[in-house]
């Protein structure tokens, strides 16, 4: 593990969602940015360098799915790992996600655990 802590950019525009993620990223010692819709969200990506996009599918200007298109269409973003969070958890939009570089699928809503789970699980490689 490296001595700075993981950064985390958080993207979604549901203010509580944004407020509850920034709360629980800091309490286990990440690095915290947050974008409210997809242009800020590849802004931030491009300017803080996060490890992890904690990703909203739906949002303003670009959805989540473009979000990751655009992260991954990147050579110098290649070690950003991605983990799309949303409402819609069906089969055809969990298999969309992937499709497009999502590196793990958690849907609304979710338990604390379950997350910070998945985000070591994806640091980890």
């Amino acid at each position: 593990m490296n001595a700075f802590p993981s950064k985390i950019l958080i993207v979604d525009d549901e203010p509580n969602i944004v407020i509850a993620l920034e709360f629980l990223m800091r309490r286990h010692g990440f690095d915290v940015r947050v974008a409210r819709n997809g242009e800020e969200a590849l802004a931030a990506v491009a300017d803080f360098q996060p490890d992890v996009v904690l990703l909203d599918v739906m949002m303003p200007v670009k959805d989540g799915y473009q979000v990751a298109q655009e992260i991954r269409a990147d050579p110098e973003l290649k070690g950003t790992r991605i983990i799309m969070l949303t409402a819609k958890g069906r089969d055809t939009e969990i298999s969309k996600g992937m499709a497009v570089g999502a590196d793990a699928y958690v849907t609304k809503p979710f338990s604390t655990h379950e997350l910070i789970a998945q985000i070591k699980r994806v640091l980890e490689g």
